[in-house]
């Protein structure tokens, strides 16, 4: 039987296949947000676990109705708002969910457009929906990490209990990993200020100020690329003999970042630094991976062979977040994309990779 993780990511799949005939909010309903609810292990066709446009008098409204609800013994346990698939839920769109939340005993509201779930409850205030959600999931863009929180919304494993005991710490582990990418890309004036004071540092003039936002910068982003290497260390194995791999990945971080002081319109994500390290790890039985590099441009991320140009590895096209695509080369080196959900699909086209690399005549002795 699928795994949840397995459905969702066919979904996802569905999702860069068809994503451009499905031009309604009915049609996004119907293709991407009723396989989710049946991902969840409900029927979809049974009005008895999942209603649709479940009608609800809310004040002096009357006959509004809700998208889809998800019912155990006849009583709402999640609310679904849906929207079409572009539209930016960042806008104003949950006001009629906030107003149908209060009326019910529901704890659970769910703003989509069939791409992005937003999870909201009541923490602030009782019977009040929340202004930010607790969870955020994105079909097409996810991490393994985020399954389990997910699979306690399913059929099979729903507790109501077991929910709302994480939903708080899920919120604020959300909002201050926010604030930890935002000091990442520019650090604030306080951040700057409270490790220059930690080292020491107690006057900071207008230059030693720019100075240390530089340096708290880079060594936030060095902190964690250390962090990172040691879930890819065992993949790819020890580097040169004399230099730590945390070092060498350390390093390839700050020459990303040293590439954006020199031209801001690059900007080197985690997410294809991530996938370059994937890529290290499939041709390790092919090539020494010291031998595999990358060069950030505007429009793509290219992985190389040597350093080389006139050798591509693959090209990852990560720059829109709606969707990816990798650059593979045939034997003439014409590019081929192919639309990925997320890095770990690279492993799909592992044997593609070590062909191209041996097709350059200078695999591993």
């Amino acid at each position: 039987m699928p795994d949840l993780i397995d459905d969702i990511r066919a979904i996802a799949a569905k999702i860069e296949r068809s994503r451009d005939l499905v031009s309604t909010e009915e049609a996004t309903k119907n293709a991407f947000v009723m396989p989710f609810i049946a991902a969840l292990g409900y029927d979809v066709f049974d009005p008895t676990e999942v209603t649709p446009e479940l009608v609800a008098d809310v004040g002096v409204k009357k006959g509004e109705k809700i998208d889809y609800a998800i019912l155990k013994e006849g009583m709402p346990i999640m609310l679904f708002e849906c929207k079409h698939h572009e539209a930016n839920l960042d806008n104003d769109h949950a006001s009629q969910l906030f107003r149908y939340f209060a009326c019910t005993e529901c704890r659970i509201a769910v703003l989509t457009n069939g791409i992005e779930y937003r999870l909201f409850t009541d923490l602030e205030a009782p019977n009040k929906m929340d202004s930010k959600p607790f969870f955020v999931f994105r079909v097409t863009d996810f991490s393994e990490s985020m399954i389990p929180e997910l699979k306690k919304l399913t059929k099979a494993s729903f507790d109501i209990d077991a929910v709302l005991s994480t939903a708080s710490e899920l919120k604020y582990m959300r909002e201050i990993k926010t604030l930890l990418g935002q000091q990442l890309l520019a650090p604030s004036e306080e951040f700057v200020r409270f490790c220059t004071g930690g080292i020491g540092v107690n006057r900071l003039t207008p230059s030693l100020k720019e100075q240390f936002t530089q340096l708290a910068r880079k060594a936030l982003g060095e902190f964690i690329s250390e962090r990172l290497s040691e879930k890819l260390k065992s993949a790819l194995g020890a580097s040169a003999p004399n230099v730590s791999y945390e070092t060498k990945v350390a390093s390839e971080f700050v020459e990303a970042e040293s590439k954006q002081d020199r031209d801001p319109k690059i900007q080197t994500t985690a997410d294809e630094l991530e996938a370059y390290y994937i890529v290290k790890a499939i041709l390790r039985d092919v090539v020494d991976v010291r031998r595999i590099t990358h060069r950030d441009q505007q429009s793509y991320f290219a992985i190389l062979l040597d350093d080389n140009n006139r050798k591509p590895i693959v090209r990852l096209h990560f720059n829109s977040r709606a969707k990816r695509y990798i650059g593979l080369f045939d034997a003439e080196k014409n590019e081929q994309r192919v639309a990925i959900a997320d890095a770990d699909d690279i492993y799909t086209y592992a044997e593609r990779l070590r062909e191209t690399v041996l097709s350059y005549g200078q695999g591993k002795s």
